[in-house]
């Protein structure tokens, strides 16, 4: 039996007991300990259990955690300040112990604005799952608000992979460059990277219990995302207003920002508001009881970097609706899991949602047949041990074995 491969994995945050990048780089972690030889660099949080204890296979490096605009956890999202404490900790780590390695992965951050500190250790690298630099379309530009003027520096993206030179070379120099979707490619075009592959970065633990079919003549579609203007709600909520007549039609949103507000006052205005709920942000668990209780998921989310909810969705067995845009265009096979609508303008995205949702509410057969083809889908490539075990097979293919 071949030695298992001594794997390095840096990320500024990780942890189970977090949300979004520090909790998925954590599953990412923990299905690949029985696999490598692996050893996680991160910064450690105070409010969270030692990584140590959290993965115990696994030998763990890590710095206290820097607090910088913790009090602004949005801003400090975006901009990561902590990020050139974290190169410097990673390049200290790698000029010490470069040589224990096989193989380094920088796994997060998934935005493509971060030079990587493993350039130039010394060890061949991976870097991605990178996602994001969508643009919103025009069409959808007046109806998106006044941004926070730190969100607007992701225009700035595009520039610097054109012509940051530790940028462009952090992705030349990579053994490999992963990406959400197809779409990342196109982003990573200006620079002449080795080798690339697309990885949705979230995986699922298993199937979920089937779903209690019912008759009691009520169609139940379901948005879960933050209130947002992008998540595509409003849309969802106009094509409740285009089929008006039908009262057979329930719409429910969990998730909570500025946009619900908007979407409640669209749904009154179109006469839709007794047959539109939003419940606002939910526990976890109450999220999951409205994927078991609802039949179709709808979630024309137009400028999605990969899609989460669309897996978790299908991992219930619901046909899905979503926009034919950056990672959901990836996730949904068109006919087959679900239908997907072409982004132009707001009144085409929402003609085109409620003819989708039409045809699949008249049609249960359809519904349950883009379910199950769907479950099916995430289940043989969304289990954590089947993505962990790709994940090795490309660091071979990496290294060339």
């Amino acid at each position: 039996m071949s030695e298992k491969l001594r794997v390095l994995m840096i990320a500024p945050a990780l942890s189970r007991e977090s949300i979004g990048e520090a909790y998925v780089a954590y599953k990412w972690a923990e299905a690949l300990m029985p696999l490598v030889d692996l050893t996680v660099a991160s910064f450690q949080s105070p409010r969270h259990s030692s990584l140590a204890e959290q993965l115990p296979q696994a030998r763990i490096v890590t710095w206290p955690r820097p607090t910088v605009l913790d009090r602004n956890p949005r801003l400090r999202a975006m901009l990561k300040p902590e990020w050139p404490i974290f190169m410097r900790k990673i390049r200290a780590y790698l000029r010490a112990h470069g040589g224990e390695f096989d193989i380094a992965h920088q796994i997060m951050p998934q935005a493509m604005r971060y030079a990587s500190p493993l350039r130039g250790g010394g060890v061949p690298y991976v870097v991605g799952p990178l996602g994001g630099a969508l643009t919103t379309p025009p069409a959808f530009r007046t109806e998106s608000g006044a941004a926070k003027w730190y969100t607007r520096l992701r225009a700035l993206d595009h520039l610097r992979l054109r012509f940051d030179p530790a940028l462009r070379a952090s992705y030349r120099d990579a053994a490999m460059v992963l990406g959400v979707a197809p779409y990342i490619r196109d982003h990573l075009a200006p620079i002449a990277i080795r080798d690339y592959e697309n990885v949705l970065e979230l995986g699922i633990e298993g199937p979920a219990p089937a779903r209690e079919l019912r008759s009691d003549g009520t169609i139940r579609l379901l948005h879960v995302g933050r209130g947002v203007r992008t998540k595509g709600l409003r849309d969802v909520v106009r094509a409740m207003g285009l089929l008006r007549e039908r009262p057979d039609l329930h719409l429910t949103s969990a998730g909570a920002g500025e946009e619900i507000a908007l979407c409640r006052a669209e749904a009154e205005r179109l006469g839709v508001a007794d047959r539109c709920a939003f419940l606002g942000a939910i526990p976890r668990d109450q999220v999951e009881d409205l994927y078991a209780g609802s039949d179709i998921f709808v979630f024309p989310s137009w400028r999605e970097p990969a899609g989460n909810v669309l897996y978790e969705a299908m991992r219930w067995g619901l046909p899905v609706i979503a926009a034919a845009r950056g990672g959901p265009d990836w996730i949904v096979d068109e006919g087959v899991t679900g239908f997907k609508c072409a982004v132009s303008t707001p009144d085409a995205l929402a003609r085109d949602v409620a003819g989708a949702i039409a045809k699949l509410a008249d049609d249960p057969g359809l519904r349950a047949t883009f379910g199950a083809r769907g479950q099916a889908k995430v289940l043989a490539e969304g289990l954590w041990p089947v993505k962990a075990e790709g994940l090795v097979g490309l660091y071979k293919r990496a290294l060339g074995r």
